[in-house]
């Protein structure tokens, strides 16, 4: 099986911690010239270092705010203006919990405006390159919420499901050209991102309760990992899963329940 990523440059973005750096840490392994993409340098610096080298292999950061779809622009055309960029992670900081009723519209708006424009800007930068080359792998990070909406999660079940629809359209028009486009769903995760979470449910609670109820609705009885979650990225980046397409791919030890 193909797994080798060398000579392919990869664009990885949220990659500073959890889900992302693990992603952007296997992807080297497996031979690609990784560009980190976050909003903190002295982060990225870093990040950039745990990146394991091997032959000529060149890794590079760009600082971009995604709460600013323009620094995303303008921070992706720099790359793609200075190289072919084959495989794209799209990940970012899920919106913040809460029940539905209680959001904003303003809330509505900065998510979508995170997560679906910001990718959408950044496939488009990159879709010329993946077309010359022949080769192409946009991955989106997303949520289990894209199967069934999670509690508690008002704004993120709504903007994930956009995120999905978006990403099943553009796998249509661009498969044609060898270029796939897949969802990556984690479930719970050990990240900063389910330490947040985990307090939002046990507001008021015993939180060593709340986590064990967490772990006993999942089939496998534990929290994943992050580099669990970036194993199933990097088979989808790599050769391997050509005829991968359009698909949304729960990570998440059994827990959601739909099929």
């Amino acid at each position: 099986m193909n797994l080798s990523l060398s000579n392919k440059t990869a664009v990885i973005c949220g990659s500073t911690q959890g889900i992302g750096l693990a992603t952007a840490i296997i992807l080297a392994r497996l031979g690609a010239n990784c560009i980190l993409i976050a909003r903190n340098e002295e982060s990225l610096i870093s990040a950039l270092k745990e990146l394991p080298i091997t032959g000529r292999q060149q890794h590079a950061y760009a600082v971009a705010d995604f709460s600013n779809p323009a620094s995303a622009d303008a921070a992706i055309q720099q790359i793609v203006s200075e190289q072919e960029v084959e495989i794209l992670v799209n990940n970012s900081g899920g919106p913040k919990p809460g029940p539905i009723t209680a959001a904003l519209t303003s809330d509505f708006e900065q998510a979508f405006s995170q997560h679906l424009i910001c990718n959408h800007l950044l496939v488009n930068a990159v879709l010329p390159g993946m077309k010359k080359a022949g080769y192409g792998r946009i991955i989106n990070i997303i949520s289990t919420s894209v199967k069934t909406p999670l509690p508690n999660l008002g704004v993120s079940n709504t903007i994930r499901a956009a995120v999905a629809s978006w990403a099943k359209t553009l796998s249509n028009e661009v498969g044609q050209y060898n270029i796939t486009v897949n969802n990556v769903l984690p479930g719970l995760t050990h990240t900063t991102r389910y330490t947040k979470l985990l307090d939002s449910l046990s507001d008021h609670t015993n939180k060593d309760e709340v986590e064990k109820e967490l772990i006993d609705s999942i089939p496998m009885k534990r929290i994943g990992t992050a580099e669990e979650i970036g194993n199933v990225i990097a088979f989808l980046a790599s050769p391997a899963a050509a005829y991968v397409t359009g698909t949304s791919l729960p990570v998440d030890g059994g827990r959601t329940p739909a099929i």
